[in-house]
């Protein structure tokens, strides 16, 4: 007997197979027969809820970009967490490539191709709209504890992400490992005086770089 499932289900299915084949193989190693052959499903089902392989890693940055922004405002509103720590967090849990499960760094990949121009163009404009308020989140908290002196939080956090989101994007601008220290040492001077903070305060940013190697 034929298994009818929900439309969002079977989508759900599709894509949960789809990322754990990614990231065992590869985004260019999979194909669409694997796909089916791991769902257990025809081909017309497939192409019912995607148009191609492509389309499917789309899907799958979509749905984990949701998780990610959640799972990062989850972590900026629980003020149980030290400021300086729960910044580390926050970032750390909006990083795509640190995604488990799911081929995190051949999301990266599909995103840096050129005939993906217009799907990198809407992560940028989620990350945009989406992620200064949550760490703004954390640094009004951070203000009231008298740790940053802003009165401009989320601005001050649109300037952090928009400078993060281009110079130090690899897929934007290529820089020797020389100049990305120098540019991460630019950037902590920087947001030391954007923030109101003293001179060596957010050293522990370091970090989250030292993370991404």
């Amino acid at each position: 007997m034929r298994v009818v499932k929900e439309a969002n289900e079977r989508k759900n299915e599709i894509l949960d197979a789809a990322a754990m084949l990614f990231a065992e193989k590869g985004f260019d190693n999979t194909s669409t027969n694997e796909i089916l052959e791991a769902v257990g499903i025809a081909r017309g089902t497939l192409y019912h809820h995607f148009k191609s392989k492509e389309d499917i890693m789309d899907a799958i940055i979509d749905r984990q970009s949701g998780r990610m922004l959640a799972r990062a405002r989850q972590i900026a509103e629980d003020d149980s967490i030290p400021v300086e720590e729960r910044m580390i967090r926050v970032v750390m849990a909006l990083r795509l490539e640190e995604t488990e499960g799911a081929g995190g760094k051949d999301m990266i990949e599909h995103l840096h191709r050129p005939q993906n121009a217009l799907m990198h163009q809407k992560s940028k404009r989620i990350i945009m709209n989406q992620v200064p308020p949550i760490l703004a989140i954390v640094l009004e908290d951070g203000i009231k504890q008298g740790l940053f002196d802003t009165p401009y939080p989320l601005e001050c956090m649109e300037m952090v992400v928009a400078y993060l989101n281009t110079i130090l994007d690899d897929g934007l601008v290529v820089l020797t490992e020389e100049e990305r220290l120098m540019r991460i040492e630019a950037f902590i001077f920087h947001m030391e005086r954007l923030l109101g903070t003293e001179k060596g305060h957010l050293d522990y940013i370091v970090k989250m770089f030292e993370s991404g190697e």
